[in-house]
């Protein structure tokens, strides 16, 4: 080929490439249009709805029994995770059942939970007070009367009568709870509830706190206990009482796991 054929034959080459990728980028390209996309993971939310059974909680005014409540909130949550085809959804119990305190971390740990919200009413001594709050796990209570809270959910496994045994991996695991990334993780998701549901409920002075939860121990998952306002208040219970109050916290707390989430990353981590 002569010098000239040789410039001619690069010019048109040159032109016919322009905008054309390496053919061996192409092939890759056609190669993986060619093999199917596999479905996003989805992320495991556990939702868990306090007491149960032979364990009413507390007792409104009116007689009603933070169980119920809570339920009817949870599976009002539920429901909104669902819909919005992000996440897997797992409950603590669906029914009026007694699930221990232990059984429901075991369980979500079984189930690889990404994140855990434990969803309560409250009761307090003074019955001016009223409001929503939000807990994290800490060996050492925040103030007296967040210890008094988990003190009293603490409880709920001597109502049904369940025993435990003194067991040095149990503190082990507390312990190794007060990893950083975890309890960051949860402190995170309490920021997230705080701020949403403080948008549409009325929120207590002290509105993050935190104590040594039992259901809050898990040492590998994001953990938060909300309570979403005070049986013990008059106003507060005939709020509690309506399904479209409960509505608003549901959409509350929803949108704080779309948050968090959105915060951590797309991908669940090992997605």
């Amino acid at each position: 080929m002569s010098s000239m054929d040789r410039r001619k034959f690069l010019q048109v080459l040159s032109a016919a490439s322009a905008g054309i990728a390496p053919f061996h980028s192409a092939w890759a390209l056609e190669s993986r249009r060619a093999v199917p996309i596999p479905p996003r993971k989805l992320y495991t939310v556990v939702v868990d709805a306090g007491h149960g059974g032979v364990d009413p909680g507390c007792i409104g005014r009116s007689g009603i029994f933070e169980k119920d409540i809570v339920l009817d909130t949870a599976l009002r949550l539920a429901k909104g995770l669902e819909a919005t085809k992000r996440y897997k959804v797992a409950m603590s119990r669906m029914n009026d059942d007694f699930v221990s305190l232990e059984e429901r971390v075991i369980g979500a740990r079984a189930v690889g939970a990404d994140l855990f919200i434990s969803v309560h009413a409250d009761a307090l001594p003074q019955r001016g007070l009223r409001g929503a709050s939000v807990f994290t796990l800490s060996e050492r209570a925040s103030d007296r009367e967040a210890a008094a809270v988990a003190a009293r959910e603490n409880s709920s496994d001597r109502v049904a009568g369940v025993r435990y045994t003194q067991d040095p991996q149990v503190n082990e695991i507390l312990f190794d709870l007060a990893r950083r990334q975890t309890n960051n993780l949860s402190i995170r998701l309490a920021q997230q509830l705080v701020e949403q549901l403080g948008r549409r409920v009325r929120l207590l002075n002290h509105t993050h706190r935190s104590a040594a939860f039992v259901v809050l121990k898990a040492p590998d998952i994001p953990s938060a206990l909300v309570e979403t306002g005070c049986l013990s208040n008059p106003e507060e219970e005939r709020d509690l009482r309506q399904g479209s109050y409960r509505d608003l916290v549901a959409a509350a707390l929803l949108r704080s796991v779309n948050d968090y989430f959105d915060f951590v990353g797309k991908s669940p981590a090992g997605a």
